[in-house]
């Protein structure tokens, strides 16, 4: 959610630069997630996934991907599902590495 009411100044200052994902990278140390890959859903999402979206599911969630740095919450949940599967479809060092360049420099920005 673009404008979510929920959110303080604080807050959103640290989404805005991406600092709220930071207590993510323990769960990749740990080896839960992965640095590129699907967001992780939540397990109430996964249930009611059709079998053609569950194939997301077939790759480690990561801290980033594709949807997030091709439009992040502007994307509608087609195009995010869209491109989540076009991930795990193609998958490639060169493609995880095409994603974490343009992270950082949508980090460096001040969002992505």
């Amino acid at each position: 959610m673009r404008h979510d009411p929920r959110i303080t100044r604080f807050g959103a200052f640290l989404r805005r630069r991406s600092l709220d994902d930071l207590p993510q990278l323990l769960n990749v140390v740990m080896g839960h997630m992965s640095l590129v890959g699907p967001r992780p859903p939540l397990p109430e999402e996964v249930a009611a996934y059709p079998p053609d979206i569950r194939r997301r599911l077939l790759v480690k969630p990561g801290l980033t991907g594709l949807w997030q740095v091709s439009g992040r919450s502007d994307l509608p949940w087609d195009e995010a599902v869209r491109l989540d599967l076009y991930y795990v479809d193609n998958w490639s060092m060169g493609l995880d590495l095409s994603i974490l360049l343009r992270t950082g420099a949508a980090v460096l920005r001040g969002g992505y």
